[in-house]
């Protein structure tokens, strides 16, 4: 499974065309990817359907870091809402509090908002402090989320974090999907996942 991230429309049918098993759709990916705009999602969820490939929207109001105040809450809550009724077929998100744990309450808001739609917690997994991430991973399974999204560090791409993924993938166990990103091209994509033993990755540049 390779999942294309996308920003817009444009690359969608090629990427598919291509061999994309599955979308990632975000706005503003020089910050990271943020929530793309109502139209954009409706574009590409028809776009995808056509061809029987599922779309995960992004839900994140701003660059930055996860940590978010009761205005950007509400407004992811609704970004959620919004992106299902557009025929999104998951979401993506991640909130912290202030020591880098998760935003349990929020996330658990979140998750109730996604009701029968896939959920995946993305990169703010790798702002948990390595010694806190296995705790993370059993929380986020008790929830019912369905993947996380990992580079395997902070720094670095995915490539740089091979051994501490390894960890995180044993730990897993089947239990949660683990999502290898971060630095992920056409050129390294085979390698990693023979040599992580998963069966998905996830980038921009998976294709050209």
């Amino acid at each position: 499974m390779k999942e294309f991230c996308a920003e817009n429309h444009v690359r969608i049918a090629q990427a598919i065309a291509l061999g994309a098993g599955r979308i990632e759709l975000c706005d503003n990916l020089a910050a990271g990817g943020t929530t793309p705009s109502y139209g954009v999602i409706q574009a590409v969820c028809k776009i995808a359907h056509e061809q029987g490939v599922a779309v995960m929207t992004m839900v994140r109001p701003r660059g930055g870091d996860f940590c978010y105040d009761v205005a950007e809450k509400q407004m992811m809550l609704e970004d959620a809402r919004i992106a299902k009724e557009l025929g999104s077929d998951g979401l993506v998100f991640g909130a912290l509090t202030e020591d880098n744990w998760i935003d349990e309450e929020f996330v658990i808001q979140l998750l109730k908002e996604a009701g029968d739609r896939e959920s995946v917690f993305h990169m703010a997994f790798d702002m948990i402090p390595r010694k806190r991430q296995f705790e993370a991973m059993d929380w986020l399974v008790e929830q019912g989320v369905i993947r996380i999204l990992t580079r395997g560090g902070i720094d670095g791409s995915a490539s740089d974090n091979v051994t501490w993924l390894k960890e995180l993938i044993a730990y897993a166990n089947g239990r949660i999907e683990i999502l290898i990103g971060g630095g992920i091209t056409k050129e390294n994509a085979g390698y990693l996942m023979k040599e992580l033993g998963v069966t998905q990755v996830h980038g921009t540049r998976l294709f050209w």
